[in-house]
């Protein structure tokens, strides 16, 4: 076994983030204040959105923003089953039942025909995820959502810096959620960001985000005057600190190096890995691109090596590699939850894996992850 072990991701982050992170516990306000309300500003122009509401993950993001939609009991949400279990957590959360439909195999993103297949009078809203980095078709899936009077929400945890049709994914979206969780491109260790054009949303969630509470700390510190804030509703402590944001608005500063440098990884994984049967590997949709947050490949059904047996094999050479995308319902927690045949879902989940991909990942590394690979497709 070699000791020389290439991790499946490294997050980018160095001295210009500690100095941050410094500079805001010295500046003596290290909760939810300015660095937060700077983040959100840069954070929602980059995704080309009116606003920012900056919380706690990317779980409590889609949470908020079903409760935004008002949606609950007897209520039913398109989800994929083929994303992290958040997705489908996030919409029982509120009360309303998950609805699983099936994705393209090409993207592992949700279809109209995949939505409209699972639909039924009592579905209120779609829950869209931009799987991996790769963006759903979000113009179709918002055309044919508004044909049927259904609010679309985008799961965009994975996909800063991904492009539909030329413009950045979050463009125009109703409301998207996004993570900043280390494996993300962009991360403040924990943390997450709501994005949406609509000003009295914004409103609403800053307060949902902060008890339901009508004016912030920050607010009321600014004032020369006691203010005496009110609760207009039952919220939630989801707000994000300072400290992340500090390192939040580094990070946001490197994206752009960051995805260059990452299609530039995966282009050459494409070039390395044409002439090894039996993998397809992840690539960019005829309606966009991806910022490749993960670069997967999908097994042929008759590779040589199980999925699983092909992981440990990658292991015993020093590759650690991960399973693709999980899949819900397949999850102990939705064992007894209905749902339709999902056989793109189950293959996919089944038969691809992750391979290395970060920032500082040199040609050598990358070299060894294909010969490791080529020497179990060809024995």
């Amino acid at each position: 076994m070699s000791t020389d072990r290439i991790p499946v991701m490294i997050p980018w982050l160095g001295e210009e983030e500690a100095r941050a992170a410094s500079d805001a516990v010295l500046s003596g306000w290290v909760a939810q204040g300015p660095r937060v309300a700077g983040f959100e500003r840069a954070f929602a122009e980059r995704v080309g959105a009116e606003h920012g509401i900056a919380v706690s993950s990317c779980t409590t993001a889609l949470h908020l923003s079903l409760v935004a939609l008002g949606l609950g009991p007897g209520d039913e949400v398109v989800v994929p089953s083929l994303s992290f279990i958040a997705t489908a957590n996030a919409v029982r959360y509120v009360g309303a039942e998950p609805v699983f439909a099936d994705v393209d195999l090409a993207t592992g993103n949700l279809t109209p025909d995949t939505v409209d297949a699972v639909r039924t009078p009592r579905t209120k809203a779609v829950l869209a995820v931009h799987q991996g980095g790769v963006p759903a078709d979000v113009h179709a899936l918002r055309a044919a959502c508004a044909d049927r009077d259904l609010p679309l929400v985008e799961d965009a945890a994975c996909a800063i810096g991904s492009t539909v049709g030329g413009k950045p994914v979050g463009h125009g979206a109703l409301l998207a959620a996004w993570s900043f969780h280390p494996r993300k491109l962009v991360t403040t260790g924990e943390g997450g960001m709501i994005t949406t054009d609509d000003a009295e949303w914004a409103a609403r969630l800053r307060r949902l985000r902060e008890h339901g509470m009508n004016a912030s700390a920050a607010q009321r510190h600014a004032s020369d005057s006691p203010v005496l804030e009110s609760y207009l509703e039952v919220g939630f402590n989801y707000r994000m600190t300072d400290i992340q944001a500090a390192v939040g608005l580094v990070q946001l500063g490197k994206l752009d190096t960051m995805i260059a440098r990452r299609r530039e990884l995966a282009a050459r994984y494409d070039a390395l890995l044409y002439d090894v049967p039996g993998l397809t590997p992840v690539r960019d949709p005829a309606h966009g691109q991806s910022n490749f947050q993960s670069y997967w490949v999908l097994l042929d059904e008759d590779f040589p090596v199980g999925r699983d047996d092909l992981l440990a094999a990658l292991a015993e050479a020093g590759v650690s590699a991960r399973r693709g995308i999980m899949a819900a319902h397949l999850e102990p927690a939705y064992a007894d939850h209905p749902r339709p045949p999902l056989p793109v879902t189950e293959r996919i989940t089944r038969d691809s894996l992750i391979l290395p991909l970060f920032h500082t990942m040199t040609e050598a590394q990358q070299d060894r992850v294909v010969a490791a690979l080529r020497e179990q497709a060809l024995g």
